[in-house]
Order: structure tokens, then C-alpha cells, then sequence
């Protein structure tokens, strides 16, 4: 089994008040602590995987908060804090004028043996992506992984440390990366930036990066890839279904489109005509889902993965776990008929009509009622997070990560980001859930057969001539459907004039 090291626990316990560490001295108290929480006009509390214990029955006061602040480093935009050549992570709690009210002191460990179960996939070269939900072990495995490949296999490898977790507090990293050297982020919004400037500047062989959460880092990462560097990292999610559902991450594994085939293509595949497809080679070969500490599902080949999943099957998978004496043991997991099935209607772009409940987060509630109802779809829409099974936010609201989303992403429930707020995106969310493509259903009326055609020569005509057309008058529900079409192929578009005479006006924007 791992041998494992605790990071120093006295220099954590040394920035705490008297009161407050007096119960932590004694060694029953201190094996497996995981985080001692301090909030003003509470009682402190050191938790353990199995249980909390009260540490003094004294209320935090705001003196105690100040004790603590004052003996550790300075807070980060993240609200983060570290103790020099530590792995200790200290993170605040704030009111509304900025002051601190609370405080989350996390033992911070290195755990030497931790990759042992996924060693050859590291060592293989291969770009490996881990997900797994919080406090599994990710952070602890990319430190090890960093360790052995610029030790082990003496490779150059770069730490892109956004909240200094990885590495530590302070301008010297911990021994606990060995060999392999590290980049501090100054916040977490030019995380990406460092990524591309470590690897311009210091040639690494590897990048290893924790938390890929935006747009911009995803984008970041495949220009890293592209450029023959190998990448370890970790990103928000706990199976490759949730990337899946993301817009902002699906770029990691090849990005999702939808693409219209002919006739007769679709009669020979015996699928509708316009389907899902992976858009891209993935930035990432292989996956690992970390299940537990020492348990992973692992998909070593990403896009033969989402495509089996886009065509409705359960992908294959390795299950790796380490035996009572330590030993990997590898099982092949495929999927019988009946799981295939199953997989096939629990995944997030089902077939049917049936949707997912979800929890709408900044996003028009009446607005996409209305258009469900003009898709002929039933959708439930639930009031907290913790009653739906898919979370649907903007993208401003997921890269502020308020609250709410962090507690969605903290319940394991998927998050689907709207890139904006047009009727073009609730429709795109819609039939992607429903598993169509209601701008080309074959039971549609006549009428909006011919309104389509025309918005369709229309298109033709404004990008070979560069001059606006506008359309036949129609009624609301058609002319939503020609928005549509102008949205999916980068045109702008709009309704003009008074009913029953409104129509639409395509253009080049």
C-alpha cells in the first residue's frame, strides 16, 4: 500500500490559537484530519473522513481569525493562503465589506505510491486527463505524477500551480515534486496565460496542470498538445459524461457538433439526419475517473469513448484497483445488451423526448419554458440544485463560479453552460436533451418546409452577395425556426414590421 507522508502537521497547528490546538496534541485526534474549520461565533471543528470533533467550546471570536491570518501567507485573489514549503491550504470566508469571518484549514499531504495504479499510462507519453469528485486524491496524484516523470524518467516537466496546492506556499516548491519545476499564477484568470508561457519559454516535455475550468485554459491545452508536449491534468467533472455535457471543456475531448446528413446516408447508419459527432481529435488520449483512492475507471482511448457514447453505447473501460497486498489489478469492463441499453437512455443526450429535471441558474425561465412548448417538450424544472440532474447556467455565471454552481459541481450533478442567451442556444440545449434537431424533424408541417427552403436560399444569396434579404411574413412560431437556420450558419438575423406583415431580415451582422 502507498506509504504515506504527513506534510509537516506542527507547522499547521502552530498558527492556531492555544484554546483551539490544545485537543489536537493528543496522536488520536491528529491521524486522518482533514481540515479544522474556524467560523466567527461558532465552535471550531476539526473533521475526519468518519467523524467531527468539537475543539473548544469557546465561540471563534474575531480575535482568533487575526491570530491565525497573521502567522500564515498572504490571501490570493481565490481567498487562498498557504504556510512556506508547505502543502497546507488555508482558505477564507468573507463578509460583505471583504472582512474575513472564516476560516478552512486543510492538512495538506504528499503520498508517495499514489500513481502505482496508473503508472503506465504516465509513462506511456499519452496526454492523461483525471476527474473525480473533490477531496478524492486528484491534487495528491498530479504530485506524484510531477515527481516521477522528472525523477524516474528524467523528463522536463513544468507545474502550472494556479492556487500554489500542488507545490506549496512560498517561493521554494515542496521536495514532494522532486525534480520538477514550478510556475505560480498570480490569479487564477491567467492561468491559461502561464500555460502557454511555460511552454515557450522553458521547453518542458510536460505540463502538469490542476483544475482546467474555462474556455481559455481548454483552448490553451490543445495548443500545448499541438505542439508535441505531453499534459497531466485534471479538470471539473467526475465522468467523461459531464465534459460531454460542457460546452466550455467538451474541446477537450474533440468538442461535440452537429452535423446533417444526406438521405441516404442516414437510411444506410439508421439514424436520423442530423446527429451528434465529435468534432476534433481529443487534447487528451486517455481519461481516468478516480473512484476512489485507490480505484479508477480508466478509458484509454478517449475518442473511440465519445463516439460509442454519441452513437448511443456505453463505452469500454478498464477498472484498476490495488489488491490487499498492493498489487494492480485490471478487469475489462464490457458492457452487456441490457447495460448498453441502459447506458444508451441515462445518457445526457437521450433519444427520447423524456429531459433530464433541471435547475435553471441565470438563465430565462418563461423563455425556455416557451420554447419547449413550441418543441412539443415536456420539461420539469426543478427549484434547488439537489432535486435535478442537470444544472443549466450562461457562461459568465460558470466562469464567476458562484455558489450554487460550485455546490452542483460538489453534488456531482452535471452542468450545461449556454453560451448566450438567443433563442438559438435554448433550442440547441432542447434537442440536444431530446436527442433532435427540431429545425429538421421529417414530421413538420408544409408550411415551414417552404419557410426553411427560403431562409435557405436566402443564406445563399447573402453570402455570395454580401446584401440583406428579408423573408415572406410568417408567424412566430416559423420564424423562430428560420433564426435558426441563420444562427447555425454565422448569420445575423431579425424580425421587422408589425403582424401580420413581421418577417425576417437575414445579413451578414
Amino acid at each position: 500500500m502507498p506509504e504515506l507522508l504527513t506534510d509537516d502537521l506542527n507547522a499547521l497547528l502552530e498558527v492556531l490559537p492555544p484554546n483551539i490546538r490544545q485537543p489536537l496534541t493528543n496522536p488520536a485526534n491528529r491521524e486522518n484530519l482533514i481540515e479544522i474549520v474556524m467560523d466567527l461565533g461558532r465552535n471550531p471543528e476539526a473533521r475526519f473522513p468518519d467523524r467531527e470533533i468539537i475543539l473548544s467550546n469557546r465561540d471563534v471570536t474575531q480575535e482568533d481569525i487575526d491570530y491565525v491570518s497573521s502567522r500564515i501567507g498572504d490571501f490570493g485573489d481565490d481567498n487562498r493562503a498557504g504556510i512556506e514549503r508547505t502543502l497546507h491550504r488555508i482558505s477564507a470566508i468573507r463578509n460583505r465589506k471583504g472582512k474575513i469571518v472564516g476560516l478552512t484549514l486543510r492538512v495538506g499531504r504528499a503520498v508517495f505510491g499514489t500513481i502505482k495504479i496508473i503508472q503506465d499510462l504516465i509513462q506511456s507519453g499519452q496526454s492523461v486527463l483525471m476527474l473525480g469528485r473533490p477531496g478524492v486524491g486528484k491534487t495528491t496524484m498530479l504530485r506524484e505524477v510531477a515527481r516521477v516523470l522528472a525523477g524516474d524518467l528524467k523528463k522536463r516537466v513544468v507545474i502550472v500551480d494556479t492556487s500554489n496546492e500542488i507545490a506549496g506556499d512560498g517561493d521554494i516548491p515542496h521536495p514532494a515534486i522532486g525534480h520538477a519545476r514550478r510556475m505560480q499564477v498570480r490569479t487564477p484568470d491567467m492561468q491559461h496565460a502561464v500555460m502557454i508561457e511555460a511552454v515557450e519559454n522553458h521547453m518542458p516535455q510536460v505540463i502538469v496542470i490542476d483544475e482546467i475550468g474555462t474556455e481559455l485554459e481548454a483552448l490553451a491545452a490543445r495548443t500545448i498538445a499541438e505542439r508535441g508536449v505531453q499534459l497531466v491534468g485534471t479538470a471539473h467533472g467526475n465522468v467523461l459524461d459531464n465534459l460531454m455535457l460542457n460546452p466550455t471543456l467538451s474541446d477537450l475531448i474533440g468538442g461535440i457538433q452537429s452535423v446533417t446528413l444526406g438521405d441516404e446516408e442516414a437510411r444506410r447508419r439508421g439514424t436520423q439526419k442530423t446527429i451528434l459527432e465529435r468534432r476534433a481529435p481529443p487534447t487528451f488520449q486517455v481519461i481516468v475517473e478516480i473512484q476512489e483512492r485507490n480505484k479508477v475507471a480508466v478509458h484509454p482511448d478517449v475518442g473511440a469513448a465519445v463516439d460509442s457514447i454519441l452513437r448511443g453505447v456505453s463505452p469500454s473501460s478498464e477498472i484498476r484497483y490495488l489488491d490487499e497486498n498492493g498489487e494492480v489489478v485490471i478487469s475489462k469492463q464490457q458492457p452487456s445488451e441490457e447495460k448498453v441499453k441502459a447506458a444508451a437512455e441515462s445518457l445526457p443526450l437521450p433519444k427520447g423526448k423524456e429531459l433530464p429535471v433541471m435547475y435553471l441558474f441565470g438563465v430565462n425561465r418563461s423563455r425556455m419554458e416557451e420554447i419547449a412548448r413550441e418543441m412539443h417538450l415536456d420539461i420539469k424544472l426543478a427549484e434547488r440544485p439537489e432535486q435535478a440532474q442537470l444544472m443549466v447556467t450562461s457562461r459568465n455565471y460558470y466562469r464567476r463560479k458562484p455558489q450554487r454552481v460550485r455546490d452542483a459541481e460538489n453534488m456531482n450533478i452535471p452542468i450545461y453552460v449556454l453560451k448566450s442567451h438567443t433563442p438559438g442556444q435554448f433550442h440547441q440545449l432542447l434537442a440536444t436533451l431530446s436527442g433532435r434537431d427540431v429545425a429538421f424533424t421529417a414530421d413538420k408541417p408544409p408550411e415551414i418546409d417552404l419557410a426553411i427552403h427560403e431562409a435557405e436560399e436566402a443564406i445563399a444569396q447573402v453570402k455570395s452577395s454580401h446584401i440583406p434579404v428579408e423573408l415572406s411574413p410568417q408567424g412566430a412560431y416559423i420564424r423562430r425556426f428560420q433564426h435558426i437556420i441563420a444562427e447555425k450558419e454565422h448569420l445575423s438575423s431579425h424580425s421587422l414590421g408589425k403582424e401580420p406583415h413581421r418577417r425576417v431580415r437575414i445579413s451578414r451582422g
